[in-house]
């Protein structure tokens, strides 16, 4: 679709956290797709590797905020959805991290979208691992309330039709997802006190709850490096905050049988995965998980802080 057809006008808000050089990969993405440097804020966390400075010399016309401290993934993000809300004219706020690519026509695919069905509120791509393009990392989710209380659907699979239509989810990946105006008007922003990790599920099932419908559009994809700022699928910070927050997520959306699927499938496969990662090596995720399912039981939350106490140099602040 031609920049000037779009009957939705967007802006792009990209967090930042020592992301270096994918930054800049990302900015241009979002300038192939047409958008005007006018139309992205780049927020950073008090990044220390120098990648906010590297990002506004390269691209000197977008808007740029420095957060004082890393705020976390909600709140950072929120910093740059207010502002996108207070430019004139913002219909919709794409959230995009730092280590992400959308290939040309990603955007306009998305508007329409929106365009044939105005109950849609929230839509993103299906995602694809940068490192190989062959395989999935996200076809939106579902919830199972099992371990960790939900799946990426296709996670790790073969690329394929199966994960390349219009479907309804129970959630998109915050990591690219466009968002209607209205959706912050009626469910709010983000929940800045889960620091990073299911914020992004909890905000889209917020929305599904104030009547918006949430879609994957997988016929268009984003390119995804997960993780790099947390150590790994296994690292401890991730391993520490999912436990965390997995509780904080029950507070707000448990039911007696999903507490008790939590209990039987996260908290007591603790025991066995303590023993294969003692042959696998990823004992400390393991021990780094069983910390934060515990402090977020006797009602903890994460902060730079306690990540900082309980995973010393690990820790993603």
């Amino acid at each position: 679709m031609p920049r000037e057809a779009r009957l939705l006008k967007v802006v792009a808000v990209v967090l930042n956290w020592n992301g270096g050089e994918l930054n800049l990969d990302c900015m241009g993405s979002l300038l192939d797709q047409g958008l005007e440097p006018g139309e992205i804020i780049f927020v950073d966390n008090a990044s220390t590797d120098g990648s906010y400075e590297l990002v506004v010399e390269a691209y000197p016309g977008i808007h740029s905020i420095q957060n004082g401290s890393n705020i976390g993934f909600g709140d950072g993000v929120n910093v740059g959805i207010q502002r996108a809300l207070d430019l004139p004219e913002t219909d919709c706020v794409l959230l995009v991290n730092n280590d992400v690519v959308l290939p040309k026509g990603v955007v306009d695919h998305l508007i329409q979208v929106f365009d044939q069905d105005p109950t849609v509120g929230i839509t993103g791509p299906r995602v694809l691992y940068r490192q190989d393009l062959s395989r999935v990392w996200c076809a939106g989710g579902k919830m199972t309330y099992r371990q960790n209380l939900s799946v990426l659907l296709g996670h790790g699979k073969p690329d394929g039709p199966e994960w390349q239509g219009l479907q309804d989810v129970d959630y998109v990946a915050g990591c690219a997802m466009l968002v209607r105006r209205e959706v912050f008007a009626k469910a709010g922003l983000f929940d800045g006190d889960y620091f990073a990790y299911h914020e992004d599920v909890d905000f889209c099932l917020s929305a599904k709850q104030a009547g918006f419908g949430v879609k994957l559009a997988g016929d268009v994809h984003a390119l995804h490096a997960p993780h790099h700022s947390t150590g790994g699928v296994y690292g401890p910070g991730r391993k520490y905050m999912m436990g965390v927050n997995t509780v904080w997520f029950l507070r707000r959306h448990g039911t007696a049988g999903r507490w008790l699927g939590f209990f039987v499938f996260d908290v007591a496969t603790l025991l066995p995965l303590f023993l294969v990662g003692l042959l696998t090596g990823r004992l400390p995720g393991v021990i780094a998980k069983a910390r934060g399912t515990y402090d977020g039981l006797v009602g903890r939350r994460v902060t730079k802080e306690r990540l900082a106490a309980r995973l010393g140099k690990s820790h993603p602040s």
